[in-house]
């Protein structure tokens, strides 16, 4: 199981104005968050800090790929993932996010970006995802193929009208 310990940072500890963290993910990872959705990948993460008057600028910058099923035939397939983003950290009296700020207690200082990675990824995964045209599931798209055709059948039939409801029409119309 990965430790999270190397994803905290201690606030006041840091020396420089500038710093960069660098995680490679992988399985472990995803495996040792409680409560994560996703379980395999291969990403590369760089995080800069840039220390401010006041307050710390936290630069994420993602890059790899994730495993998540299709949307259409539910085999695992590869999602790449790039993406970039920022998030404002100031010291104050106790925990709380709003928008792309975060205050940290000031007593303890230290900011935990196990999860905000997480959140990062997941946000970067597109709601659709399924395969390449032609690299899907074949038997699954058959399947849902003789599906579709049954229900599409269906519908035709349910747009012939009964003749009763027919006689009803015209008794209507006159």
């Amino acid at each position: 199981m990965l430790s999270l310990e190397n994803f905290k940072i201690d606030l006041k500890g840091l020396t420089e104005d500038d710093s960069v963290r660098e995680y490679n993910l992988d399985d472990e990872f995803f495996q040792s968050l409680d409560g994560a959705q996703l379980e395999h990948g291969a990403l590369h993460v760089s995080v800069s800090i840039r220390k401010m008057a006041g307050f710390f600028e936290f630069l994420f910058r993602c890059a790899g790929s994730v495993t998540v099923s299709c949307d259409r035939c539910l085999d695992d397939m590869e999602q790449p993932i790039a993406t970039e983003n920022h998030l404002t950290v100031k010291l104050g009296d106790a925990y709380s996010e709003t928008d792309d700020t975060v205050t940290v207690d000031e007593q303890d200082a230290t900011i935990d970006l196990s999860w905000f990675i997480y959140e990062f990824i997941m946000l970067a995964i597109p709601i659709k995802h399924v395969h390449a045209p032609g690299k899907c599931n074949s038997a699954m798209m058959q399947k849902l193929d003789e599906l579709s055709s049954a229900a599409r059948s269906g519908e035709e039939e349910a747009k012939a009208i009964d003749p009763r409801w027919e006689a009803l029409l015209k008794v209507k119309g006159e």
